[in-house]
């Protein structure tokens, strides 16, 4: 029977999940909500370290396995990716905490949020994954087997998306912004971001079984086979819907450039070509899906002030 204490930290555990899965949802939430948001997620963390103080106190004591090994980087990690995430994000705060707005360059506050923001996602899956052994432990064999089953087929599932959205680039450093789909439903976009978790999830279970001895008193790499499983379902996806998308894409080029030619070719027909004196005179205006934008200054200021999450996905 759990005791008062043990039931509070999964309730902790429980609404950090759901903080994250709505957090990495901007187009859900919005800008407003998003901070509030990742307000209430730094004050749920802060209470978690503290009902799992004990863990901190036995750090430097006993002896350390591969799977305790494991915990303690994965654990370190998270700690350090989540505190940048939250420093990075008040950096740039307009709603909940604007006095902590500028505590660093805004464009470099955007590009490490966006980073460490999805760091703290992946680290948080696998946190989640090397203790879900132990929550399935009561599970039959049988059982056990099942729930590997489909965890690896939502976690295959869950790679795709992943690749597919881009995020590559975003833990990279490669880009400022997330390119998000607000076309989407929401209810959807959840659910994806679940998918995308449960893919780290079962990276954190499979590591933590091949970090720990098996019934046999062994280490085995056996369960690398779930995640071999959930890989390739992920690779195989994204190539064929890649695929697919590309060949849609190159179709639709080829019908607009058949088009415009064909227009431009009627237009010089049936009107005759004009020398001009002055080589800066506009031509007439064509049919060909551009529009003309004048020579001029700019205001950018209000291109670079949006959150990191506020552009579309075309």
């Amino acid at each position: 029977m759990q005791t008062k204490t043990g039931i509070i930290k999964r309730i902790v555990d429980v609404v950090l999940t759901v903080l994250l899965l709505f957090l990495t949802a901007f187009q859900v939430t919005g800008e407003t909500l998003h901070e509030w948001l990742g307000i209430g997620m730094t004050v749920t963390l802060i209470l978690h370290h503290i009902l799992n103080r004990k863990w901190y106190k036995a750090v430097l004591k006993g002896k350390y396995s591969p799977y305790r090994i494991a915990v303690t980087a994965v654990n370190t990690l998270l700690l350090i990716s989540i505190a940048l995430t939250a420093f990075s994000g008040m950096s740039m705060s307009s709603h909940a905490v604007p006095f902590l707005y500028g505590l660093i360059n805004v464009m470099t506050a955007r590009e490490l949020h966006l980073a460490m923001s999805y760091w703290s996602f992946i680290l948080m899956g696998v946190h989640i994954g090397l203790h879900v052994k132990a929550m399935t432990a009561k599970l039959p064999d049988k059982g056990r087997i099942v729930f590997k089953g489909i965890l690896t087929g939502i976690s295959g599932v869950g790679l795709w998306l992943f690749l597919k959205s881009g995020i590559v680039n975003y833990i990279t450093f490669r880009t400022h912004f997330a390119f998000l789909d607000y076309t989407a439903a929401k209810w959807l976009i959840i659910l994806q971001n679940l998918a995308m978790l449960l893919f780290f999830v079962l990276i954190g279970y499979v590591l933590s079984e091949i970090a720990q001895k098996n019934e046999n008193q062994k280490y085995s790499p056996a369960p690398l086979l779930w995640l071999g499983i959930a890989a390739i379902i992920g690779i195989v996806l994204n190539a064929g819907f890649k695929e697919k998308s590309d060949t849609i894409s190159f179709e639709h080029a080829d019908r607009t450039t058949s088009q415009s030619t064909t227009a431009q070719t009627t237009a010089e027909q049936t009107e005759p070509v004009t020398a001009s004196e002055d080589s800066m005179t506009v031509p007439k205006e064509v049919n060909d899906g551009f529009i003309l934008i004048e020579g001029g200054s700019f205001n950018i200021a209000v291109f670079f002030e949006p959150p990191a999450h506020r552009f579309c996905k075309a």
